[in-house]
């Protein structure tokens, strides 16, 4: 004789559902935007780029020499927007807002962000942009200049780059450009000494 199977009833079935479904409701959900557990400069928040912007690498640190310099021509806000809107195919590493200074970070340094225009360049450097335009120097704040230093010195250092003009460059200085960011309105010496003492 074949022995009966005892099986939960539906209703018990459904009631477990609902109390499992209730107990995850209750935990929060994962913000857009969280850190992840490290950053590559600790004083930035995570703002990450659409991977549909960048390339996903592990390139050696010897890989890196340069720090490339970009104006956002446009604000912080709209800046992350188009990082991480998937059909835009731009991005760089990091985000520096004009009236605190305060430092996003978009792509981690071991990705290749897609911000120099030319391959080789993507490929060797970090890419930090500046919330503000080219024509308008009342962007370039002394808290954008000062963070911003701070982040390219600890990125020289961490890279073993020189902090001098060679290797910190503009955007202009890209071959084959039709960019001109920076600007002539960015002091350049000034920087590259921010940098130097940081």
């Amino acid at each position: 004789m074949e022995r009966s199977r005892s099986f939960p009833s539906r209703r018990r079935l459904l009631k477990s559902s609902a109390l499992t479904a209730g107990t995850y409701a209750l935990l929060p959900a994962p913000r857009v935007g969280a850190q992840p557990r490290s950053l590559d400069y600790p004083l930035a928040t995570w703002e990450p780029a659409t991977t549909a912007n960048y390339t996903a690498s592990s390139r050696p640190d010897t890989q890196v020499d340069l720090v490339v310099i970009h104006v956002t021509q446009a604000s912080y806000r709209n800046t992350l927007a188009v990082f991480q809107h998937p059909k835009k195919r731009v991005s760089a590493h990091y985000v520096v807002r004009s009236g605190d200074g305060h430092v996003a970070q978009c792509v981690r340094e071991h990705d290749i962000a897609w911000h120099a225009g030319d391959w080789n360049h993507n490929l060797r450097s970090i890419g930090i942009e500046h919330e503000g335009w080219v024509d308008r120097p009342g962007y370039f704040t002394d808290a954008l200049y000062e963070q911003s230093a701070r982040l390219t010195a600890t990125i020289c250092t961490r890279y073993g780059i020189p902090k001098d003009r060679t290797h910190i460059i503009g955007h202009y200085e890209v071959p084959g450009t039709d960019h001109t960011d920076p600007g002539p309105d960015w002091d350049w010496t000034r920087y590259i000494r921010l940098v130097n003492t940081a």
